[in-house]
């Protein structure tokens, strides 16, 4: 059985997305691994309750994928039982004209969560190395030439590692996930949108269209992982094709964050223990009285 450091990208070497597979070895029981996903919930729980109380440190989850790979079922899966006072969800779509003014990286920046709280990320600024450079986005930006000349993109890499580094220096974990998804599995779910009525909502013509550049996003993400990819803010490759599986390594990884945070109750210095107690005697006076 894998275990999670099999799915883990942290810069130390390039990768190839072939290599990483999209389905579990078939020796994987879906039980076990349903009650695993179940437990690492019910302790996920713990661990936010503690990060939200001390209030020390961010933590932020990118989401990329090909369309129909199962972002927005992994996120609604995994983080069911958090506390949403403690946990903001964004979905990152074309850019506004207000978004499009800025520097890429702008939209991203005002959505990071407030010490103690965590955000989800359902795509991100990554798009701007993605579908940016897929379609050649770049080109028509309303940018001086200066920042269009020469490669825009490996700039945009640099610019990413360094934002994110900023960010872990200043209390913020980044974990980014790939949810690797093969081309067949999504012909598969782009189908069954058509064919039932009630997912009939979800798809879209344009998702088509993105299907025919498959190759080049392939080509693009694993660019992307190989250039952003760092001890602090690492990628997992994670295999998609079986949402039950997908959800437990999600639930690992964020687990495996959290360890490393270790986040405890804040605990209060002599003088708040002593007014604590005098509140105490105040409330247990009142019931005698």
């Amino acid at each position: 059985m894998n275990s999670l450091k099999d799915f883990i990208v942290n810069g130390d070497k390039k990768i190839k997305l072939k290599n990483f597979a999209t389905t579990p070895d078939d020796s994987i029981s879906k039980e076990k691994i349903v009650k695993k996903t179940k437990a690492n919930l019910e302790e996920m729980e713990k661990f936010q309750d503690k990060l939200y109380s001390e209030g020390k440190e961010g933590l932020v989850l990118i989401f990329q994928a090909m369309d129909a790979a199962g972002k927005d079922s992994t996120i609604k899966n995994v983080m069911s039982g958090l506390n949403p006072q403690g946990i903001d969800v964004h979905s990152f779509k074309q850019p506004s004209g207000e978004e499009a003014a800025h520097s890429f990286l702008w939209r991203a920046i005002k959505r990071f969560p407030t010490r103690g709280k965590m955000a989800i990320f359902n795509r991100s600024y990554y798009e701007d190395v993605l579908v940016v450079k897929v379609h050649k986005l770049y080109e028509t930006a309303k940018m001086p030439n200066r920042c269009k000349q020469g490669d825009i993109i490996e700039r945009r890499y640099k610019d990413i590692k360094n934002f994110e580094e900023y960010e872990y220096n200043n209390g913020y974990r980044i974990i980014k996930f790939f949810l690797n998804v093969s081309k067949d599995e999504q012909k598969k779910r782009f189908l069954e949108r058509i064919d039932l009525k009630i997912k009939n909502w979800k798809f879209s013509s344009s998702d088509l269209k993105e299907r025919a550049h498959w190759d080049k996003y392939m080509q693009a993400y694993e660019d992307a992982i190989n250039a952003t990819a760092s001890e602090h803010s690492p990628w997992y490759v994670l295999p998609a094709d079986k949402k039950w599986y997908t959800r437990y390594l999600v639930s690992e990884a964020v687990l495996d964050v959290f360890k490393k945070i270790a986040p405890q109750y804040p605990k209060l210095d002599e003088d708040a223990q002593k007014r604590l107690q005098a509140d105490r005697e105040i409330l247990m006076s009142e019931e005698n009285s």
